[in-house]
């Protein structure tokens, strides 16, 4: 851990919603509160002292036209857990996703559908109840770090628990290299 982390119980370091998410799941994690944010995956990789690929963004799309919210017009929000070090490729979503369209959210509709805003979205304890794609590189790792509420809290756990505890189906939705 570095120096100027601090640690503490769940309940006082996490937000308050993401603080009850864990208890009501039974999960005791180790939330680790940094004075400088660290809202994008690179800050949070240098905070914590890992490799980029460990942390978990936890990403909001709007998607349009699937078989589970046909012609809604507004479109449905889904949440994608992906590696740091790696994008969302949309075509892959919205081929996984039967839709016809998929576009990134924008910052109101983060806050509406998670109550969180971008930066500090953890994997599960949100507002509203999405489907939710985990991406299969997040089980590459021992560990992975997720953002705990806020944008200056993370916590660790091992991937295949995230993704049941977010009820993540485990997909192949990230940008593939050259």
């Amino acid at each position: 851990m570095t120096d100027s982390a601090s640690t503490a119980p769940a309940a006082s370091q996490a937000h308050p919603r993401f603080a009850e998410a864990l208890a009501e799941l039974g999960l005791s994690v180790e939330v680790r509160r940094f004075p400088e944010a660290t809202r994008t995956a690179a800050e949070a990789a240098a905070a914590v002292g890992c490799d980029l690929a460990q942390i978990v963004k936890s990403l909001i799309f709007t998607v349009w036209g699937s078989p589970e919210a046909p012609g809604s017009g507004e479109g449905e929000p889904v949440l994608v857990l992906m590696d740091g070090a790696s994008r969302v490729d949309l075509e892959r979503v919205r081929a996984e996703l039967g839709a016809t369209k998929v576009g990134r959210a924008d910052a109101t509709l983060v806050r509406e559908t998670t109550g969180y805003a971008i930066g500090g979205v953890p994997p599960f304890g949100h507002r509203t109840r999405t489907r939710v794609l985990a991406d299969r590189g997040l089980l590459a790792h021992d560990i992975v770090w997720a953002a705990a509420g806020t944008p200056h809290t993370v916590f660790p756990l091992a991937p295949a628990a995230l993704i049941d505890h977010a009820r993540g189906r485990v997909v192949d939705v990230r940008e593939r290299t050259a």
